[in-house]
C-alpha cells in the first residue's frame, strides 16, 4: 500500500518535487538569482524567490501558476509538469536565449518595478523567447490545468528524440547523442613540480571516462585535442579533472570543475536539425556562484552546428582556468 499524507494524496510527490529543489541550479530563484526560493511556477517549470513570487501572481494564472513548495498542497499534474521541465537551468535555456547583449537580469535586492518589467518581458511578452516559439495569444482560460508552455516544449523535444533512439537490450544503456568536447588550452595552472607541472585533463560522464595527452612542463598548456562522449538517456553533468603526470607516484590533482549540459542539450532539441539556420545564438548557460563559469556560456548555431564555448576557473585549487568548446551531435548525426 502506498503511504499517503494526511491531505490524502502520496507523499511521494513532495519527496520529488523536494529532490529537484535541491538540485544545483534550483537553489536560487530563476528570475533574481535569489537564494533559497520557497516558491514555484508550476506551469512554467521554475523555482523563483517570494519577491519575484508577487509579480508572477500578478500575471494571471493563465501565465503563471504560482504555489508555495512547502504550504500548497501540489497536483500530481503540477509536479509532474515541474519534473519534465528539469527546473530553472533548463526553463532559462529557452525563456532566456535572446536576451540582448549588455542587457542585464535583476538581482536579489532589485526593485519591485524593475523585476515587474524583466518578468512581464520574459513570461508574458516573450521578448527573449525564439520568435518562432511564441505563443501569438495567452489568455485566461477556465481550468487552472491548463498545459503548461514549457512542459509541451520539453515534452515535445523529448518524445521526438525517443522515437529516433535504436531500441537497446534489457540492461543496456540507451544514449540520445554524443558530445564532442574541444579541450583547447589551459591558463595559470597550478605549481605541483618543483618549478611546474605535467598537466593533463579528464572528463566523466556516467561510466565513460577519457582523457587529453600529457604536456610536459608547462603552467599555460595548448591540447586543442577533440574528445568524444555519449550521452545517455538519463544524462548527469560532466565532471572534469586536471591530473599532474608524475612518473613515480601518485598523480596530483590540480584542480576540478562540473560542466552542466542540459542548457546545450535542451537548446539544440529546441531548433531541431541546425543546418536549417544560419549562424546564431539559441542559449546561453549562466554564470552563477555555484557554477565554475568565469563568464556566461553562450550556445550558438555555428556552420550547422551546436557548439558551446566555455572558460572554466577550476575549484578546490589556489589558481588555474580551462578554455573548452562542446559540440553537441544528436544520434542522427
Amino acid at each position: 500500500m502506498n503511504n499517503r499524507s494526511e491531505l490524502g494524496r502520496p507523499t511521494s510527490g513532495k519527496r520529488r518535487l523536494k529532490d529537484l529543489l535541491l538540485q544545483k541550479d534550483n537553489r536560487c530563484c530563476a528570475d533574481c538569482s535569489a537564494q533559497d526560493p520557497k516558491w514555484a511556477s508550476a506551469n512554467v517549470g521554475v523555482f523563483i524567490c517570494l519577491k519575484c513570487c508577487g509579480v508572477h501572481r500578478s500575471l494571471g494564472t493563465h501565465i503563471s501558476k504560482v504555489l508555495s513548495v512547502t504550504l500548497d498542497e501540489w497536483s500530481d499534474e503540477d509536479i509532474d509538469a515541474m519534473i519534465e521541465v528539469g527546473g530553472n537551468a533548463a526553463a532559462n535555456a529557452i525563456y532566456e536565449a535572446f536576451i540582448p547583449d549588455g542587457f542585464s537580469k535583476p538581482g536579489p535586492d532589485a526593485s519591485h518595478d524593475d523585476r515587474m518589467r524583466f518578468i512581464r518581458s520574459k513570461y508574458e511578452l516573450q521578448e527573449f523567447l525564439k520568435p518562432s516559439l511564441r505563443i501569438l495569444s495567452m489568455q485566461p482560460v477556465k481550468s487552472s490545468l491548463q498545459p503548461s508552455f514549457s512542459k509541451k516544449l520539453m515534452s515535445s523535444f523529448r518524445s521526438s528524440q525517443s522515437s529516433k533512439r535504436s531500441e537497446n537490450s534489457e540492461g543496456m544503456v540507451e544514449f540520445i547523442g554524443v558530445l564532442k568536447v574541444k579541450v583547447a588550452k589551459g591558463t595559470n595552472l597550478a605549481v605541483r613540480d618543483m618549478l611546474s607541472s605535467d598537466p593533463y585533463v579528464v572528463l566523466n560522464l556516467g561510466q565513460q571516462t577519457i582523457q587529453t595527452s600529457v604536456v610536459k612542463s608547462n603552467l599555460n598548456p595548448i591540447w586543442n585535442e577533440e574528445l568524444l562522449l555519449s550521452v545517455p538517456q538519463r544524462y548527469g553533468s560532466v565532471k572534469l579533472k586536471v591530473f599532474d603526470h608524475d612518473t613515480f607516484s601518485a598523480d596530483d590533482i590540480m584542480g576540478e570543475a562540473e560542466i552542466d549540459i542540459q542548457p546545450l542539450i535542451t537548446s539544440a532539441m529546441a531548433y531541431g536539425d541546425p543546418g536549417m539556420f544560419g549562424n546564431m545564438q539559441i542559449g546561453k548557460w549562466l554564470k552563477s556562484h555555484d557554477n565554475a563559469l568565469v563568464e556566461d556560456s553562450i550556445i550558438n548555431i555555428i556552420d550547422g552546428k551546436v557548439r558551446q564555448g566555455m572558460q572554466l576557473k577550476l575549484q578546490n585549487v589556489e589558481c588555474g582556468e580551462l578554455e573548452l568548446e562542446v559540440e553537441w551531435m544528436p544520434l542522427e548525426q
